[in-house]
């Protein structure tokens, strides 16, 4: 594992370090040495900022890092120093008062900053996913489950209507969730905290992305479900 590091700027949380954000790459048998020699994500020089009541506030400075295929990065930091914030850049789900201020994002040689939406939505969630901090925040909580899941395999051409529903099955039970069939048609706040984290797990898996961030994924679990998240992932 490669490991990139961010200092913090914040004084006051200043000494609290967390493994905040980890960047894995699946790797596919049939990769060549020819690829394999290529990154698979180049981060140069980036900047964010973020709009405020008394201006810009600049976020993260010059993060440079890459990505080899195959490989897994861990982005290592003090608690405000940006980590989860490179990583929204990097998948482009930053909030609408932030921006890329400067620096380049390629993935697989495509320039990600400055790409139109409609494009970068071809990219997130089919070959960049992502496991968030807080499950429930991230899980709608007045549509099922299943209906969930069975919306990111759609979108992103993984499924059909005649076989969604196997597919949705398929995808929960390799999150390790118990009787899948029957957890599909329920709802996030009938779940437990570890397993709206395998849910969230197997949206981001979905369509076997070829990168897949995971940022503080466990978090809010207790220590026994934390080594159950992490094995799984």
């Amino acid at each position: 594992m490669r490991i990139a590091s961010l200092n913090d700027k914040n004084p006051a949380t200043a000494g609290e370090t967390r493994l905040t954000v980890v960047l894995q790459v699946r790797q596919d048998r049939e990769m060549t040495e020819t690829s394999l020699g290529s990154p698979l994500l180049e981060v140069t020089d980036l900047a964010v900022n973020f709009r405020t009541t008394d201006g810009e506030v600049q976020a993260v400075k010059n993060a440079s890092f890459t990505l080899p295929r195959g490989g897994t990065l861990a982005i290592v930091g003090e608690s405000g120093s940006g980590k989860s914030t490179t990583a929204m850049a990097v998948i482009g789900l930053l909030p609408g008062n932030g921006k890329v201020a400067g620096g380049s994002i390629r993935f697989d040689g495509t320039e990600l900053v400055g790409l139109p939406e409609a494009k970068m939505r071809a990219i997130r969630g089919r070959s960049i996913g992502l496991v968030p901090q807080d499950p429930m925040s991230n899980l709608n909580p007045v549509t099922k489950i299943g209906t969930q899941v069975a919306e990111t395999l759609l979108v992103h051409g993984m499924a059909t209507s005649k076989d969604v529903d196997r597919k949705v099955i398929e995808v929960l039970t390799a999150a390790g969730l118990p009787d899948a069939a029957e957890r599909a048609k329920q709802y996030p706040h009938e779940f437990s905290g570890g397993m709206r984290q395998r849910v969230v797990i197997a949206i981001a898996v979905a369509c076997r992305p070829q990168i897949l961030i995971c940022d503080e994924p466990t978090t809010a679990l207790d220590v026994t479900i934390q080594a159950q998240i992490l094995e799984l992932i």
